[in-house]
């Protein structure tokens, strides 16, 4: 892994965290990401603007959370980015303060199935029990209802969303925040009626075979 790869990793984090905010999904500072670049794992720092942010503000650090280049202090919630990171096929994590998901994480222990579209988290997203921001007790929390989901909502606090490209995280961020909302607009007026499980493991069998497929069409990267 070069140097130039881990520029690339570092400008990565600085648009999809200014698109954060384009999207509603943080507000002012709040919310992080990480990028695995190699061995090392690409961080936002603690504290700054999204809006001014450049590469250099990036912080690398191992897989134990240590620094190994960069400035600025990594976000506060280094550690449950390194936690998550350590998970076999993580490769991006996304944590949002998005409100639709706050508020959800406040009225039910987890993401009702208003939609098929939460079979692409895999066993379903559970809410963790709250825990201080930046704490230790909040990764043991977090990691305990993830599970074998690749998202949970974090009670009364946001999102974590893993995910094997960051892209692919992203999305899985804002979908989580849209399943979240659908579910709040619809209890608002009734009791929303849900999809059985039978359903939502149908349609997980049928995300899985369309991503294999993907990956087994996707050409093969060319040797540096």
């Amino acid at each position: 892994m070069t140097a130039h790869d881990h520029t690339r990793a570092r400008e990565l984090l600085c648009t999809w965290s200014r698109r954060m905010v384009r999207d509603g999904l943080v507000v002012g500072t709040s919310g992080n990401l990480s990028l695995r670049t190699g061995d090392l794992i690409a961080v936002t720092p603690s504290g700054v603007d999204y809006e001014t942010m450049t590469a250099a503000d990036v912080v690398l650090v191992d897989a134990q959370g240590t620094v190994v280049d960069g400035t600025r202090e990594p976000t506060s919630e280094l550690g449950l980015h390194v936690a998550a990171q350590a998970r076999p096929g993580t490769v991006a994590v996304v944590h949002t303060h998005s409100p639709a998901a706050v508020a959800l994480s406040t009225l039910s222990d987890h993401v009702p199935a208003v939609h098929y579209q939460l079979a692409m988290f895999g066993d379903g997203v559970r809410v963790s029990e709250y825990a201080p921001f930046g704490s230790r007790e909040l990764v043991v929390n977090a990691l305990a209802a993830l599970g074998e989901s690749t998202a949970v909502v974090l009670g009364n606090h946001g999102t974590l969303v893993l995910g094997d490209t960051l892209g692919a995280a992203y999305d899985g961020a804002r979908q989580l925040e849209w399943l979240c909302d659908v579910w709040l607009r619809a209890r608002a007026v009734g009791e929303p009626r849900l999809l059985p499980d039978a359903e939502i493991s149908a349609v997980r069998g049928r995300f899985a075979a369309q991503r294999a497929k993907v990956r087994a069409t996707a050409p093969t990267p060319a040797p540096r």
